[in-house]
């Protein structure tokens, strides 16, 4: 029952990350719900998730989406794309992209024209099909970049921090608070140049990468600039 409760969640948490629909607002009171009583997460990640809850019920979707795009689309710090974290510009970053979308695929997982693998969302989405102890093994691959994603979005003051907090909650694992709260507190216009040299970190693993699923893990780097899309 705890698994199935995971795999709503993974699904739940999917959607609050991705780019704001109609269906995702007429959706909200329905995850308001199904989080009050996810014990799998803490009650600061559940209070957080309400505040999120919160604007995108007070906001319309044109101010959602504007929000939602000035968030995460402004430095790599905050990039919900996994492997921009991981392989920055290198080239490894399209093979590993290939094994990673034949490894969804391999799963029954057909992905929309445009949605890369490494999207956040996707990959959320992915671990909900899973069994959960497969799910919860690639959930800890990430937790490193998913721990530096929730700090850098908690130094925006965004309310998506929360979001990402939970995705590490069923990781296992639980953020400690403090020096991104200070950062984001000393200027009302976040300088993201600085929080994506931050957040920056030495050479870390996911997925195996460079290679594919399964592979033995190799060190890879952060790169300064962002991929081409």
């Amino acid at each position: 029952m705890m698994a199935q409760h995971n795999r709503l969640l993974l699904s739940m948490l999917s959607a609050l990350l991705d780019y704001p629909d109609q269906a995702l607002l007429d959706s909200l009171g329905e995850i308001r719900a199904a989080l009050a009583g996810a014990d799998a997460l803490p009650p600061v990640v559940r209070a957080d998730l309400d505040t999120l809850l919160d604007q995108l019920s007070a906001r319309t979707l044109i101010e959602s989406q504007e929000d939602y795009v000035d968030t995460f689309d402004r430095g790599r710090a905050a990039s919900l794309y996994l492997f921009e974290h991981v392989h920055g510009e290198s080239r490894e970053r399209g093979q590993a992209m290939v094994d990673l979308l034949t490894t969804y695929e391999a799963h029954g997982l057909a992905l929309a024209n445009g949605e890369l693998p490494d999207y956040l969302p996707v990959f959320l989405e992915f671990l909900a099909q899973l069994e959960h102890d497969e799910a919860q093994a690639l959930l800890g691959e990430i937790s490193h970049i998913v721990s530096n994603l929730a700090n850098a979005l908690s130094a925006l003051g965004t309310p998506y921090a929360a979001a990402v907090d939970a995705v590490l909650a069923l990781a296992g694992e639980l953020r400690e608070r403090g020096a991104a709260e200070e950062v984001a507190g000393e200027s009302t216009e976040p300088d993201h140049a600085a929080l994506d040299r931050e957040w920056e970190d030495p050479p870390v693993s996911f997925l195996g990468a460079p290679g594919a699923l399964g592979a033995t893990p190799q060190p890879v780097h952060f790169y300064d600039k962002r991929p081409a899309r």
